[in-house]
């Protein structure tokens, strides 16, 4: 049973930066990798980053690509997302994921078994 928290959302003024965190809580744990997803207001869940557990091998939307770096710390079950260069488009509701096998591509949402209870992250014009 994993559990996942997330936090570092906020306010930020555009071309500004944030760092999110998600904390996996788990006797054990070891996924094949985990993602971030996101979800503005009216809009539907898109994925933004990945990385694999064991190598920190990362794939990203081109969305975020070059502003975005995805990061673990597989001894304290942390994934990391640091935002630089924030747009108001990025403004959204962002969630941790685990995706505990490959099958479904990284992706797509339905590939994830965990997912936080999100942070908002609002960034102004």
């Amino acid at each position: 049973q994993v559990q996942l928290v997330e936090s570092g959302g906020g306010l930020v003024q555009a071309g500004g930066s944030l760092r999110l965190s998600c904390v996996a809580s788990a006797r054990t744990f070891s996924p094949s990798g985990m993602g971030w997803f996101r979800q503005g207001p009216g809009k539907e869940r898109e994925f933004v980053a990945y990385i694999t557990w064991s190598g920190g091998d990362t794939w990203y939307a081109d969305s975020v690509k070059g502003r975005f770096t995805i990061s673990r710390d597989n001894a304290k079950n942390t994934m990391y997302l640091q935002m630089n260069s924030l747009k108001p488009d990025d403004t959204a509701v962002y969630y941790c994921a685990v995706r505990p096998a490959t099958g479904l591509g990284y992706w797509l949402a339905n590939a994830y078994s965990n997912w936080g209870q999100g942070t908002q992250v609002t960034v102004s014009s």
